[in-house]
């Protein structure tokens, strides 16, 4: 028995066998799970999945197409995942968006409106939007837990709106925390240190980020994604009982040091 035996759940954000998200299914299905894994439409996108899936040792998976910036497609993820599921226990959002052209040192100043709007609609706003849906499929409770960064909190150079989007982000988790406890459903978000991602790789100065957390950090490391996997196995089971509206850091210690 696993400690997430018997559980079903939606991971937004698989891109490819690097996604942070990848490694949260891993441990999902270790431990018992059954998923389903809305992806970015495209038949490229789907090979991706599939691969990064496959890799991981989940064959046979549940693939939905979703753009997380469409009602219509949440609207339809949802309805299939209340067919095939009837209900669900967890809810994995680990997707975000800006335009790579803005996250560079320098450049937070030029943002322009619709880069910065998007950059919240789909970052941030899709949590919302994700939780509703996901609140008519949780009549016993369930979790729902969102990836954010250190870049929320403090200014990191090349970070920029996308350190905006994922302010937000945690602000919208510790209101729905606030609203969907009376039904049992916690909500938090993790926030995991540098890891070489497809999203991560599009910050300037990425490199310099990840050889300063390694000089700074209490661990002196960068962690790995399946470090992340496991705190949200943790989250995802009866372990976390008791947690909702936190965010918890998952980067070697990196946010405690003052310097």
């Amino acid at each position: 028995m696993g400690l997430l035996t018997g559980r079903k759940g939606l991971v937004f954000g698989i891109a490819n066998d690097r996604s942070i998200a990848c490694h949260m299914a891993k441990g999902f299905v270790e431990q018992g799970a059954v998923c389903g894994y809305p992806y970015l439409p495209g038949e490229k996108n789907e090979r991706r999945v599939v691969k990064a899936l496959e890799d991981s040792g989940i064959r046979d998976a549940w693939l939905l197409p979703c753009d997380a910036s469409k009602d219509a497609d949440l609207d339809a993820v949802f309805e299939m995942a209340r067919n095939r599921f009837d209900t669900i226990d967890f809810l994995v959002h680990s997707i975000a968006y800006a335009d790579r052209a803005y996250l560079k040192p320098g450049k937070f100043a030029e943002t322009p409106r619709e880069v910065f709007a998007q950059a919240l609609d789909i970052s941030a706003y899709s949590l919302v939007a994700m939780a509703r849906r996901a609140t008519a499929l949780m009549p016993r409770g369930g979790s729902i837990m969102a990836m954010t960064y250190y870049g929320s909190d403090k200014a990191v150079p090349g970070y920029n709106v996308m350190g905006i989007a994922k302010a937000a982000l945690e602000a919208c988790a510790r209101y729905l925390a606030l609203e969907l406890g009376e039904f049992n459903i916690r909500v938090n978000t993790i926030s995991a240190g540098p890891i070489r991602t497809l999203s991560s790789m599009a910050v300037g100065g990425i490199d310099e980020i990840f050889d300063w957390v390694q000089k700074k950090a209490p661990l002196h490391r960068n962690i790995d994604a399946d470090e992340v996997g496991k705190t949200a196995v943790y989250l995802a089971s009866d372990l976390s009982s008791g947690v909702t509206g936190e965010n918890i850091f998952v980067d070697a210690g990196y946010n405690i040091v003052g310097l």
